[in-house]
């Protein structure tokens, strides 16, 4: 079956069938628990740690152990998934996404059971390496399977946001846990809110297994496999004359999307138990009350995408679009950090929402950018050196700048220094992008037949 879609004109796209609903469905599934997993670490880093190691949630060595556990993650996803780029345009999209996503459901399962640090840690790994992988071979999936050029930026764009439907999904699950898991059976011999969480994430797993024998494989790339006609990947054709410009710079701009997301928004769960009105309270309210600032970020983050998706098929310039979120975020991002420890969790609320809300609709611009600057042979190789690279194994580093950063801060608590620090660090992060994208290439061609 032809499950590409087709038009009567390039303004008018044909409905979506019953099978590319169900690819829309799969994907979305995919990026929400990608989000899911990544987004969960946040919230349960501090009474994880602090279980593991016996010591103090604020401590600094709490503090130490979240910076590895931010970065270590990464770079193995990072290795792995630049592996995994490249697996994807050798053997096809659908084989390798329906395994990367079986692959961190399952590491999500075994890091919940986790009896020591090293162990979450090592299957911490694990699941950002399927994190990774999924990312690249969703996007050139479903980038390949819509053709027409509206359809798939809105396909592409709205399956995307499901990232921060994931970001939703797991606070309120942490929400529900911190309240109720008194009453779920024991894990580890205990009923600690962080493992219910982990295991949760195994969910993915299971329609998968279902509706695995229904996905198609990319058109484009299976015709030319089957005529012998689909050139091999290369790294190195990435750094020719063509591709340079475009590799470099959407690395170095990939990186610092990361950065401001690790460096900065993702440190908001640990600032926010240091603030006037939560650092007295007991602590189950002291969870709530994370949970429900972290909704605000992920309920800015989907907002972001929304309108991402839906300003991708209307804004043709790619640096224009680019430009509705990364001008606020350079403005907002500093002056909500610097001002969260004075005016408290009303600023840190509304702040990550803001904050949210511009950077991680850049997640979802280059999810709909990269598939149009790479032809079908160098498509996923393409995407993962600049996710992965860049991205997870450089970009995510300033999750352990931003907490060796803390001890040198001003403030008496730890959580207050960590405040400054993300400000710093995301501020950095935000104006080395925005440099950067001066030089960002546009598109050439909407067209991703070749």
């Amino acid at each position: 079956m032809n499950t590409s879609a087709s038009s009567s004109s390039p303004s008018s796209p044909a409905p979506l069938t019953p099978l590319q609903w169900l690819i829309c469905a799969v994907a979305a599934l995919g990026f929400a628990f990608d989000s899911y997993e990544l987004l969960m670490l946040p919230i349960i880093a501090r009474p994880a740690l602090a279980e593991l190691l016996h010591v103090a949630p604020n401590s600094l060595e709490v503090n130490a152990w979240v910076g590895t556990l931010q970065y270590v993650p990464a770079v193995a996803g990072g290795i792995f998934g630049l592996l995994g780029g490249y697996l994807t345009d050798l053997f096809g999209r659908r084989r390798v996404l329906v395994w990367s996503i079986l692959l961190y459901a399952f590491g999500a399962l075994f890091a919940g059971l986790a009896t020591s640090v090293g162990w979450l840690l090592f299957w911490r790994c694990c699941t950002f390496v399927g994190v990774c992988v999924e990312f690249v071979a969703a996007v050139a999936w479903l980038s390949e399977l819509f053709p027409h050029p509206v359809q798939r930026e809105r396909v592409v764009g709205y399956t995307q946001a499901f990232g921060s439907i994931g970001g939703i999904m797991v606070t309120g699950a942490y929400y529900i846990v911190v309240t109720y898991g008194t009453s779920f059976p024991a894990v580890a011999g205990g009923h600690e809110a962080w493992r219910y969480t982990l295991l949760s994430g195994v969910i993915p797993a299971l329609p998968l297994i279902v509706i695995r024998p229904f996905l198609p494989e990319s058109p484009g790339w299976i015709a030319r496999k089957k005529a012998g006609t689909l050139k091999r990947p290369s790294f190195a054709e990435l750094f020719t004359p063509e591709f340079r410009r475009t590799t470099i710079v959407t690395t170095i701009m990939m990186a610092c999307a990361y950065a401001a997301a690790f460096g900065a928004i993702q440190q908001m769960p640990r600032i926010v138990p240091g603030l006037e009105e939560v650092r007295t309270l007991a602590r189950t309210a002291q969870e709530q009350t994370i949970s429900g600032v972290q909704s605000f970020q992920e309920f800015g983050g989907l907002a972001g995408r929304i309108v991402l998706a839906f300003l991708a098929a209307i804004i043709v310039g790619r640096r224009r679009l680019l430009y509705v979120f990364q001008v606020p975020g350079l403005v907002l991002l500093p002056v909500v950090f610097l001002a969260t420890p004075v005016e408290g969790l009303t600023m840190a609320k509304w702040g990550i929402f803001v904050v949210g809300m511009a950077t991680i609709a850049q997640f979802s611009f280059w999810g709909n950018y990269l598939p149009r600057v790479y032809p079908i042979h160098l498509r996923g190789t393409g995407e993962s050196f600049a996710a992965n690279v860049g991205g997870r194994m450089i970009g995510t580093c300033a999750a352990l700048i931003t907490t060796s950063l803390v001890p040198s801060m001003p403030g008496t608590a730890v959580p207050i220094k960590l405040a400054y620090a993300a400000a710093l660090v995301g501020t950095t992060a935000y104006v080395i992008g925005f440099i950067a994208s001066f030089w960002l290439p546009e598109p050439k061609e909407a067209d991703l037949s070749e």
